[in-house]
Parts: C-alpha cells; sequence; structure tokens
C-alpha cells in the first residue's frame, strides 16, 4: 500500500468528520505552514484541493466545499511565493467551477473569494492567465433573473462585486488582456448601467449603491486613451432601451462620468456626446432633446476651459443642429433611419430650446477673451439677408417654406424669440465683463450685429439691441433703465471714460447713433424697443461718454425729437408719441449728467409743460399697458435747440456742434438690405438742399466735417469690395498700371536723391565746356595704404 504524501495529509486533516464544525484551524496552520516552508509544494497543494472541491461539488457535499475555499483563502493570503501562479490557476479553476453551478450559494461563494483574491498585489506577474470568463459570467449575474426578488439581489451584487474585482486586478496589470477593449467594456458597461438603471426606476434599496461605488471606481481608472471605450457602450445603452427620452436617467449617467473621470479628459466626453448628437440627426427630436440635455449638464459640471480644442466645434455642432432642427419644423418631415417622418412642431422648439440654453452653458465654461471668439463664429453661422450672394436660387426651392431666406430669418426667430429665457448669443454674452470695448465690440462683430438691425422682423432687431447693452453695460446700471422713467443720476455708477472707450466711440459712435435713428424710425417698433434704445442711450452716456459723445447724443435726442413732427415720416401716432417720450426722457437724464443748471431748467420746463397739456408725449402715458394717446397733431412745446445750444455753449461746450443738425449718415448697410430707401430719401434731401439753399453750404460743410470718419471707412469698404467683386482681368490691368505708376515715381526720386560717387581723379570736361563728375568703378579706384586693410 502506497505512503501517501505529506501534503495531502495536511490538507485531509483540514476537513472535520463534521462539515458544520467548520475549518480545522490547528490543521490550517500546519498546511500553511508547510506551504510556506516547501513552496514548491504550493501547485500541488492547490490541485489536490481542487480536486477535492470537484467531488464535492459533484456529491454536493457543500459543506466541505465551503472548508476548501477558505482553505484556498487562507493560503491566498499567506503565500506570495514565485510558484504562486500555478497555485492561483488551481485556486480560480475551483472559482469557474463554483460560479458554473446552478446553486445560488456556490455562485456568491465563488465571487466572494475571487473578490479576495482580486484584492491581492501579486509579487511575481502572470503571462498566460485569462479573465475572460470572469468577465462573461459576473456579466451574466449582473442580469440575473432568478424568481426569488432576495436571492435575485443577491446574485447582482455578487456579479457587481466580480466584476468590480476583475476591473482591480487586471487594469494595472500590463501583462493581462485589456480590460479597456471593447469586447470586455460592452459587457462590464451595459451590465453596470442595467443595475443603476433598475434601481432607479424601483427608488428602493438594492446594488444600486454598489453600482454606482463600481462605476465611478472604473471611469476613475481610465486613461486618456480608455475614455471612448467606457464611454461608447454607454451612448449604446441609451440607444437600445431608449434612454435618451426619459432625460433623467441619461442626465444622471453621464453626472456621474464627468465627476469620476479625470477632469482634463471632460472635453473628450463632450467630443463623444457631440459625435453622437450628430450621429442620431434624423432621429426623433426627443432623442436628440435628450443628448442636448445631457451636453447641458456636461457643460456645467466641466471646469472652466475644460471644453479643450473642441470650442468650435461645440458651437458648430450646436448651430448645425439647430438649423436642422428648424428645417425639420419648416418641412414638416424628413427621411429618417426607418423611412420618412412627420414631424411635431412642439418637440422641434423644445429641442430647439434646449441647443440654446445648451449653447450658453459651454459659453459660462470659457475664459473672456474665447467669449468674443465665440460671438464672432456665432454671427458667422447666422448669413445676413443680402450680404450672402453664394446662397442657391430662389428658384431652385419650391415654395415660401423652402426660401432660404425665410429659414435664415426662421433661424433667428429661434435666436430672438422673447418667450424663451435668452438666446444663443445673449447666452454667451450673459456675465460677459470687459474692460475694452474695443475688444468686446470689434468691428468684425459690431457691424453684422448692426446690419440686423435694420432688418424687418423686429424680434431680431430687439435682439440685437439685448445683445449690445448686455456688452455695454460694465457696471450693472442696466435694471435702471429697465423701464423708460425719469432717473436720478445719483444711483447711477459713472466712471470717467478711459482712452479705449474714447477710441471706440471715435470709431464706432455714428454707427450706433445711426442706428439708434433708424430704429426709432422702424413703423413696426413697439414699447420693448423704446425701452431698449432708451437704455441704450443711456448706457452710452454713462460708460462711454466725453464732451464729445454728449454733444452727439443730444443732436441726436434733438434729431429724434424732429422725427416725431416730421410730417414727411409715415409714422403711426404711437410712434411718434413714443419717440417724443423717450427724447423727453433722455434729455432728461442728460441734462442731469452735464449738471448745467440753465440746461436743466430748460428741459424741466418743456416736461412741467406736457404733464399739464401733453402727457401723452411723457412716458408715463406711453410706455403702459394701455397707452393713452389720441392727438393728430402736436402743439405741445418741445426742447428747442437754439436754446440748448445757447446754454451749453456758455458752458464749454462745442456750440458748431451743437449748431449742426444730426442727419444719419448713409452706408453700404442700407443699400444691402430693405432700408435702400431711406437711405436715398436722405441723400435727395441734402443733395436738394444744397442745390436749392446757397445759406445751407456751410452746414453741409460742417456736417461733412463730422462725418468724415465714415467717409474714409466706405472709401476703404469700396476698395475692397472692388477687390471681392472685380473681374480678374480688370484687377490685375489695375495693379498693372498703379506698378507701372509707382515705378516711374520711383525713378524720378533716384534720379534726383541718388548722385554719384566722388572720383579720385576729379572732373572732367563735357563738351558744352562745362565740367561735369566723371564716376568711376569702385574696383577701379586707387586709395592710399592707409586705407586698405
Amino acid at each position: 500500500m502506497p505512503v501517501m504524501p505529506r501534503y495531502k495529509r495536511l490538507v485531509d486533516n483540514i476537513f472535520p468528520e463534521d462539515p458544520e464544525d467548520g475549518l480545522v484551524k490547528a490543521n490550517m496552520e500546519k498546511l500553511t505552514f508547510y506551504a510556506l516552508s516547501a513552496p514548491e509544494k504550493l501547485d500541488r497543494i492547490g490541485a489536490y484541493l481542487s480536486e477535492r472541491l470537484s467531488r464535492d461539488v459533484a456529491r454536493h457535499r457543500y459543506g466541505y466545499v465551503c472548508i476548501a475555499m477558505e482553505a484556498l483563502d487562507q493560503l491566498l493570503m499567506a503565500c506570495h511565493c514565485q510558484s504562486i501562479n500555478l497555485f492561483v490557476e488551481s485556486f480560480l479553476k475551483m472559482v469557474r467551477k463554483l460560479l458554473e453551478s446552478d446553486k445560488p450559494s456556490l455562485q456568491i461563494l465563488g465571487t466572494n473569494s475571487f473578490v479576495k483574491f482580486a484584492n491581492i498585489e501579486e509579487d511575481t506577474p502572470s503571462y498566460h492567465r485569462s479573465y475572460d470568463f470572469f468577465v462573461s459570467r459576473f456579466s451574466e449575474m449582473c442580469h440575473s433573473s432568478y424568481e426569488d426578488p432576495d436571492i435575485r439581489t443577491k446574485i447582482r451584487m455578487a456579479g457587481i462585486k466580480g466584476l468590480q474585482g476583475v476591473v482591480r486586478k487586471t487594469v494595472n496589470d500590463e501583462l493581462q488582456a485589456n480590460i479597456w477593449d471593447p469586447q470586455h467594456m460592452d459587457k462590464i458597461v451595459p451590465s453596470l448601467l442595467f443595475n443603476l438603471q433598475k434601481q432607479f426606476k424601483e427608488k428602493g434599496g438594492g446594488p444600486v449603491e454598489l453600482t454606482e461605488r463600481c462605476f465611478r471606481e472604473l471611469l476613475g481608472r481610465a486613461a486618456y486613451g480608455n475614455i471612448k471605450n467606457a464611454v461608447t457602450p454607454v451612448l449604446m445603452h441609451l440607444d437600445n432601451h431608449s434612454l435618451w427620452e426619459g432625460k433623467t436617467f441619461a442626465v444622471r449617467c453621464f453626472k456621474i462620468i464627468m465627476y469620476s473621470i479625470q477632469s482634463q479628459h471632460s472635453h473628450l466626453v463632450i467630443q463623444q456626446l457631440l459625435g453622437h448628437l450628430d450621429a442620431n440627426s434624423k432621429n426623433s427630436a426627443t432623442v436628440r432633446a435628450g443628448i442636448v440635455e445631457v451636453l447641458l449638464e456636461a457643460a456645467a459640471i466641466a471646469a472652466s476651459g475644460s471644453v479643450g480644442p473642441t470650442v468650435l466645434e461645440v458651437f458648430n455642432t450646436l448651430l448645425r443642429q439647430l438649423r436642422l432642427s428648424v428645417d425639420y419644423e419648416l418641412t414638416g418631415s424628413y427621411d429618417g433611419n426607418i423611412g420618412t417622418k412627420i414631424i411635431k412642431a412642439h418637440e422641434e422648439r423644445q429641442l430647439q430650446e434646449a441647443v440654446i440654453r445648451t449653447i450658453g452653458s459651454f459659453a459660462n465654461t470659457l475664459p473672456t477673451y474665447q467669449r468674443s471668439e465665440v460671438m464672432l463664429f456665432i454671427m458667422g453661422k447666422i448669413p445676413v439677408p443680402g450680404i450672402h450672394p453664394a446662397l442657391p436660387s430662389l428658384a431652385c426651392y419650391k415654395g415660401e417654406k423652402h426660401n432660404p431666406t425665410v429659414f435664415n430669418m426662421n433661424v433667428l426667430h429661434v435666436c430672438a424669440n422673447p418667450k424663451w429665457p435668452k438666446s444663443s448669443i445673449s447666452q454667451v454674452t450673459a456675465g460677459f465683463q470687459t474692460t475694452n470695448m474695443l475688444t468686446a465690440l470689434p468691428n468684425s462683430f459690431l457691424e453684422p450685429l448692426l446690419s440686423f438691425s435694420l432688418t424687418e422682423d423686429p424680434e431680431i432687431r430687439l435682439l440685437v439691441l439685448q445683445i449690445l447693452l448686455s456688452l455695454i453695460d460694465r457696471h450693472d446700471n442696466m435694471p435702471k433703465f429697465t423701464n423708460i422713467r425719469y432717473i436720478s443720476v445719483l444711483k447711477l455708477k459713472v466712471d470717467k471714460c478711459s482712452r479705449q472707450d474714447n477710441l471706440f466711440m471715435k470709431k464706432h459712435g455714428q454707427q450706433l447713433y445711426r442706428h439708434i435713428y433708424l430704429g426709432c424710425k422702424e413703423q413696426s417698433s413697439g414699447r420693448l424697443h423704446y425701452e431698449s434704445l432708451f437704455a441704450l442711450l443711456g448706457l452710452l452716456s454713462v460708460e462711454l461718454a466725453n464732451e464729445e459723445v454728449v454733444v452727439d447724443l443730444i443732436r441726436l435726442a434733438l434729431a429724434l425729437q424732429d422725427l416725431a413732427l416730421s410730417t414727411d415720416e409715415p409714422l403711426p401716432v404711437y410712434n411718434r408719441c413714443a419717440v417724443h417720450a423717450l427724447a423727453a426722457a433722455y434729455l432728461n437724464l442728460i441734462c442731469q449728467l452735464t449738471t448745467v443748471p440753465a440746461f436743466c431748467q430748460h428741459i424741466h420746463e418743456v416736461i412741467e409743460v406736457r404733464q399739464k397739456e401733453s402727457p401723452y408725449l411723457l412716458p408715463e402715458d406711453v410706455f403702459v399697458d394701455n397707452p393713452k394717446y389720441v392727438p393728430v397733431t402736436f402743439k405741445s412745446p418741445f426742447s428747442q435747440t437754439s436754446k440748448i445750444t445757447e446754454v451749453l455753449g456758455g458752458s464749454g461746450y462745442n456750440t458748431d456742434r451743437l449748431a449742426t443738425p444730426y442727419v444719419p449718415q448713409y452706408t453700404d448697410e442700407d443699400r444691402l438690405s430693405k432700408r435702400k430707401s431711406i437711405g436715398e430719401t436722405i441723400s435727395l434731401q441734402v443733395e436738394v438742399e444744397s442745390r436749392n439753399s446757397p445759406e445751407k453750404e456751410e452746414v453741409k460743410a460742417k456736417m461733412d466735417s463730422v462725418g468724415m470718419e465714415e467717409q474714409e471707412r466706405e472709401r476703404r469698404r469700396q476698395v475692397v469690395e472692388k477687390f471681392q467683386k472685380a473681374p480678374f482681368e480688370e484687377i490685375a490691368a489695375h495693379c498693372g498700371a498703379r506698378a507701372t505708376l509707382l515705378q516711374s515715381k520711383l525713378n524720378q526720386i533716384f534720379e534726383i536723391t541718388i548722385r554719384p560717387p566722388p572720383s579720385p581723379s576729379g572732373t572732367i570736361s563735357s563738351g558744352y565746356g562745362q565740367s561735369q563728375s566723371r564716376s568711376i568703378p569702385i574696383y577701379e579706384m586707387k586709395f592710399p595704404d592707409l586705407c586698405v586693410y
């Protein structure tokens, strides 16, 4: 009879006769000491324990199975020798045997042993170990459908713990199969989301906390190159189970993601969401809105500047989706992934609102210097009607709903809808603070912005005014100008106009005055427009006004008063009353700012008389819900230009400028918009006056000097326009002629300035008896020895 090896005897001795008594601890200590003393026997101990466990499982002796696993766990914790790998293989074989069992208790037992093993840091690497089975089996356990709900919950929790153990064991081991590969992530992530979703719906206990903790740990371990593989299964799971439409669960998932990953990787998640939004361009509006809502939350969580290199991509994608949504709403249907889909207008509107909120949320994460770039980018994405000749011909569109001009205006309607809290551009300007207006409103942004103020749509014009107000208001004075009323200067924050502000007004002041004048002239302007125009006048006075600007603003206010009195302008009665009220309120404000007593007295006298005789020309009766106005003609006293010129001239203001009536300068914007007739009318009036009234020549000369900068700007614009639109041959001929002329002028200059070098041989005699300097080449000259080095 052969003698049993010692290691087998030691293993057999740890099992009691009655499994209820548990592991024999004294004998387990002997087995552990033997394994530590003879590590070469460890693999045989593991193989023998595995053999016994398999036999006990087959015979349903589950008590001994538990003892065998306890022994294996203790040996794993105690032994860290080089031969541990072979023992681990036996251990994993036994764990696999338990996980393959149909008995929930054995599955849980095997999982618990695996989790203990996963927490052990091994001293020696393994080159051939595989965890593919464990990923698949633990993922399957996460989806357990066992009848008993308590046991089902325990199995799912075991599956989650198992996946957590696999991640811990493999994520930092370069010799293992990459756990971040799609074949593994496509099993692990959906399994976690499945449990997170179930518990999220049930609002009860269970594995939800464990699942979230495991999910966060997984994401927290993701390096730069692994973020995509970790997030892609999340997107697919939300797609496959229609979880975007509910929005709440999708938002929670990405909140977990954004808070768990390293902050410098946030832009990678945002980039994936943007790509997924584009991929779902032909999906339902509710799905697209859900993705946009997730983007909104991601932007709020992301730290400042974390959008990284995808700044313009964010706004480009969102604006493209905004255009698509408006297009879908106009056409009423589109060819989706499963045939033609009928559009629900209210769903598209909800999507558009979500896009606009998201644009603002992203903008708020950007530093100040990037917001100007974003505003320029957004303006460039909204075509200005009449300025983009590259738009398709109207003939290629079947009807008005497909007209590109109508399409563009509807895009602007989306941005300007007053029912929504803020527009896309005004979202960007929210919280925008700058000390330099030249930086906040560069010419490349201001000109296209002001061009929208000439459109027929009143909502677009109101949007432009709101944007200007938010950018110019640097001292939070805007709330005091919300309604047109008489304002106390003591409550306004007024700083001295800086050099940059002076340069800004010299460069753009006439543009702003002109758009205020034309805005008051609009027949479709309403109460909100006039209140915004008053606020713009007020902010210009307290933010950007020097003495010259104050004079121009007073001239503008008096011109508005004349506009409301003119019988040549087809203004409705309400608009005339509104312009009179606006001019009176502003003159009252500016007289307080100038602090000239005679000026203030004159304005107050006019206001007092109006309060008695013509209250319909004051803000209190005009800018209310039920305005009171009935007159056809206006006989009330008005502010006198001569009187104001006299009193301000005595205080040192430029009397010549005050005596010059303000006339808006005609620019190219009028010709490119529907305001062409207005520009022609103004030009015609000036021309007729100059021809028929010789005494007007001096006034016209003063007007020309005031508008000299505008004329120079117009000249430059014409040069640029010529090079943009003229045929190539004409440009080439023009440049060639200028080059020839330039060369001839240069030759003349050279002949005058260049003199021949002095000749060491003196002079030579010309044929006419005159001496003439003779130039000798340098290489022929003879120099004294002292001059040669």
